[in-house]
């Protein structure tokens, strides 16, 4: 599918944040089909059994890839999550590359509803989340400048995933 835009990255995010060294540091991509996808490797500081991930990293991942969603209409808006229902299907392992999808099923002024998931290489669904978010002025979520906290665009020349 093709990549239409590269979301930008966040210096601290646990998922997307460059400058977090035990962080994912997940790129996120609008693609063609309004949906935003990531390509990204989990390591093995994300374990929780031996070869597995820890959940609670696949849940953030998938949150991120739901609220991320949002943003390919609306770059700057914020929201907090309501909800959120994880549904692991297969173990997900570190050290190899995986792909996030997340997109956007209903949105309202006040709320966004969301699915996501993660993918291996061959298409096999890893786990998946339906997240609810209530969307938010900035200055209700935090008092960090949006611009300086979201400030990496990394260019890497991809044009399809």
């Amino acid at each position: 599918m093709k990549i239409l835009s590269k979301q930008n990255n966040s210096r601290m995010c646990v998922i997307c944040g460059l400058d977090n060294p035990y962080g994912v540091q997940a790129p996120f991509y609008e693609m063609e089909d309004g949906s935003v996808m990531s390509v990204f490797c989990y390591r093995a500081e994300h374990q929780s059994y031996p070869g597995r991930v820890h959940g609670g990293l696949i849940t953030a991942m998938l949150d991120e890839l739901g609220c991320r969603a949002f943003w390919v209409e609306h770059p700057e808006a914020l929201a907090v999550t309501l909800s959120l229902t994880t549904k692991y299907r297969k173990p997900v392992p570190y050290g190899v590359e995986l792909r996030g999808r997340g997109q956007v099923l209903r949105a309202t002024a006040r709320f966004i509803e969301s699915q996501a998931q993660i993918l291996d290489l061959e298409g096999q669904v890893l786990a998946e989340a339906h997240i609810k978010y209530l969307h938010l002025p900035t200055e209700k979520i935090t008092q960090a400048d949006y611009h300086e906290e979201m400030c990496y665009t990394n260019p890497d020349g991809r044009r399809e995933l």
